[in-house]
């Protein structure tokens, strides 16, 4: 692979023994662009090749990120990628050690109730836009999974689809519901198929985009605001809230919490767990101590209790 660099400060060398080292541990795209990223922030900042870096330096970029008003998740995968380098590429244990992660703030999923989900649905008018987002919220698909959905993947005798080589390098199964099979078979019939010759049936895109490849995630994205909007959502939801709204109403119905792991494809259980703080169903349906105090009907009942007569005449 040759890396070519407008940027003169990051060692087109060390780049390149970068991407050697990220491709020899089958890091995905995504992982390579993130270090990469790092790598030329971290030399960028310095104004010297990074392998010149000292424990000071590495000490001193991260309390520049601090004042940087970059997110905190922003920061940890910036040093997580410096402590690949410092550690893998430069063999420089010294410097790794010097690298700090931030503790993210644990934030609430936000995600939609059924009803919510249902008039999204209704108000997007194409039949390949509704299934891609029918499809992101009845498996709990990663809009990336969707998108690269391929007719081998669909399995309609065991009505099962197979999520191949997704986040992690792990493959999965989730559910093919039969409304869903069906629709699928609808669209297939409309299906553009200009870009089928010479493709393998069992390797043809269910969505193909531009010239046979899949559709951008952003243009995914846009089609749920779109529906979103058209919808009157007015939460501040997102495409990927598809997939959070999957998880809560699954708990909600009281599907067993390793189940949906299982189905998120999720590593650790705590991460799945999260979906328990948003589970409205279980969480309205949980009555309130307040309300076992009677504190409202109480005062009422007071306040309709007619003063006492005056017995004594005087009116005072």
């Amino acid at each position: 692979m040759t890396i070519v660099t407008t940027n003169p400060t990051t060692s087109d060398l060390i780049l390149q023994r970068l991407f050697e080292d990220l491709a020899a541990r089958n890091r995905g795209p995504a992982s390579v662009k993130s270090h990469v990223r790092a790598l030329k922030r971290f030399a960028l900042w310095l104004g010297r090749p990074a392998e010149t870096a000292t424990a000071e330096d590495v000490r001193s970029f991260q309390h520049h990120l601090a004042g940087t008003g970059l997110s905190i998740s922003t920061r940890n995968a910036t040093m997580t990628g410096l402590r690949f380098l410092f550690r893998v590429t430069l063999r420089r244990p010294d410097l790794a050690s010097e690298i700090f992660h931030l503790k993210e703030p644990q934030k609430v999923p936000l995600s939609l109730d059924q009803a919510e989900v249902r008039r999204l649905l209704l108000m997007t008018p194409k039949l390949r836009d509704r299934l891609l987002l029918g499809l992101a919220y009845g498996t709990g698909m990663r809009a990336g999974e969707v998108l690269r959905l391929r007719v081998k993947h669909i399995d309609s005798e065991q009505m099962i689809i197979r999520v191949e080589q997704a986040k992690g390098k792990k493959d999965r199964l989730v559910m093919l519901s039969p409304d869903m099979l069906a629709q699928l078979r609808e669209w297939w019939k409309v299906r553009p198929k200009q870009w089928d010759a010479g493709v393998p049936a069992e390797e043809r895109l269910l969505f193909p985009g531009r010239y046979g490849k899949p559709i951008a995630v952003h243009s995914l994205n846009t089609i749920f605001h779109n529906s979103a909007k058209a919808a009157a959502i007015r939460k501040a939801v997102n495409l990927h809230s598809l997939r959070h709204s999957f998880a809560t109403h699954l708990y909600d119905r009281g599907v067993d919490i390793r189940t949906i792991q299982a189905l998120l494809g999720h590593d650790k259980l705590e991460t799945t767990a999260r979906y328990s703080r948003v589970a409205t169903g279980l969480i309205t349906a949980v009555e309130s101590p307040l309300d076992l105090l009677d504190v409202t009907r109480a005062i009422r009942r007071k306040g309709r209790r007619k003063p006492k007569p005056d017995t004594d005449g005087s009116g005072a």
